[in-house]
């Protein structure tokens, strides 16, 4: 097991490439088992989440190469059953169960595992694909779908989910019929699996709003499709180069899809500006600012930059707090800040966080993925040195960290625990 030395206090300075987003891939990897044809993939991230889903897509039929940013792949004979072996260590492992359903009419799927920030059920997924004709049963661990053919339905969604709209767009493609999707995701990486589809013929129409149409078809053919860059982590970098005071230019950067944290940045005193270039410049305007912040579906304030934004508020000035609405565990990693003097009360589910002149490194311990990014940008910040060990976490959602962090200048190394 690995884990990051980091030795605080140095400005960042320089050029980051955001890489391809992993939400997005991850759906748009699993929607190639609808495909009849070669599918190839451009700009998908190199992350141990990727490769787990490329060895589940073989289990299930569907060869795959991954080259450099490329991943193709073809499926050869479906199968309808993904192991335990390979989906407890990923929740989105359950978004095969939408295609399976949809093309051979049965789906045998490990109930899901991935990180531990609380109750994530996949019931919103089986209640809507019931709707569309499926009949569900656990046993032993394990969620099996029947159903003659899908058809299509009108679904409400109880809860704006990612996954479960994801699920039921690529089950819908391809069921018979009209399906009408209401209350639904409407984040970035749903829109990118929409586009996904519509490229291998699907008729979606709708996606990123609250209600989508899909329009079932035959089948769907293969295509060339480039995943869009990742949200989040030119969310965290925007972060890193506001924590250590530097200046960092980030390319691929998918500005429109960052409205809600840059706005909270900017209240910080933190400035973000899209240049003639095309790339993204992030350098702070004067002392950070403490801000009140709520998680949010999107387009509020998402949930996957709340710990990032916290290790950014624990060195302003003021006190601010952070609200999560989204998951109910999603604190971890205010423990381990407290470890390196920052200054956090909690109270249910909201986080008061007082400032301090500066936070001091230690040894830290990564709860899930957020988590380790944010004590990568304390550290970052601290004065003296921070070893985050369970880094595992990380390398889950972030694709070469330490090698992008060492380029514009961070003191930091990967070492085995």
């Amino acid at each position: 097991m690995d884990k990051l030395i980091i030795e605080g206090g140095v400005p960042l300075k320089g050029t980051i490439t955001v890489s391809g987003s992993k939400n997005a891939a991850l759906p748009i990897l699993t929607a190639c088992l609808l495909a009849k044809g070669p599918v190839r993939l451009t700009n998908v991230p190199r992350l141990r989440d990727i490769n787990t889903t490329l060895k589940l897509l073989n289990i299930l039929g569907c060869e795959t190469t991954f080259e450099g940013d490329t991943v193709t792949a073809e499926v050869k004979g479906l199968k309808a059953e993904a192991p335990y072996d390979l989906v407890k260590t990923m929740r989105a492992s359950v978004l095969c169960l939408g295609p399976l359903l949809g093309l051979l009419g049965e789906a045998k799927v490990a109930l899901p595992g991935g990180c531990a920030i609380g109750a994530r059920p996949v019931d919103l997924h089986l209640k809507a694909l019931e709707r569309m004709g499926a009949r569900f049963m656990l046993d032993s661990g394990y969620i099996t779908g029947i159903c003659g053919s899908l058809i299509g339905a009108r679904i409400m969604f109880d809860f704006p989910t990612v996954g479960g709209t994801e699920n039921l767009l690529m089950a819908a493609s391809v069921a018979k019929g009209c399906t009408i999707l209401e209350n639904c995701a409407r984040e970035p990486e749903v829109v990118d699996l929409a586009n996904f589809l519509n490229a291998m013929g699907a008729r979606i129409r709708g996606a990123g709003s609250s209600v989508i149409e899909v329009e079932g078809v035959r089948e769907l053919k293969g295509c060339e499709y480039r995943v869009m860059p990742d949200r989040i982590e030119a969310g965290t970098y925007l972060v890193a180069g506001a924590i250590t005071d530097g200046e960092l230019r980030l390319l691929d950067c998918p500005v429109d899809d960052l409205d809600a944290l840059i706005t909270k940045l900017r209240e910080m005193n933190v400035s973000v500006e899209a240049q003639t270039d095309g790339s993204v410049l992030v350098r702070r305007n004067g002392p950070l600012l403490g801000v009140d912040v709520t998680t949010q579906p999107h387009p509020g304030f998402p949930t996957d930059m709340q710990a990032q934004l916290m290790a950014l508020m624990c060195v302003a000035e003021g006190s601010g707090s952070i609200q999560e609405k989204i998951f109910e565990n999603r604190f971890m990693h205010v423990s381990e800040l407290a470890r390196m003097g920052a200054r956090i009360t909690l109270k249910d589910r909201t986080a008061m966080v007082r400032g301090v002149d500066r936070l001091v490194g230690a040894p830290v311990m990564a709860s899930d993925l957020r988590a380790s990014a944010s004590l990568v940008l304390a550290g970052l910040a601290a004065q003296g040195v921070t070893e985050v060990a369970r880094i595992y976490h990380l390398d889950r959602g972030y694709e070469r960290m330490e090698e992008k962090l060492s380029a514009v200048g961070a003191r930091i190394r990967r070492e085995k625990e």
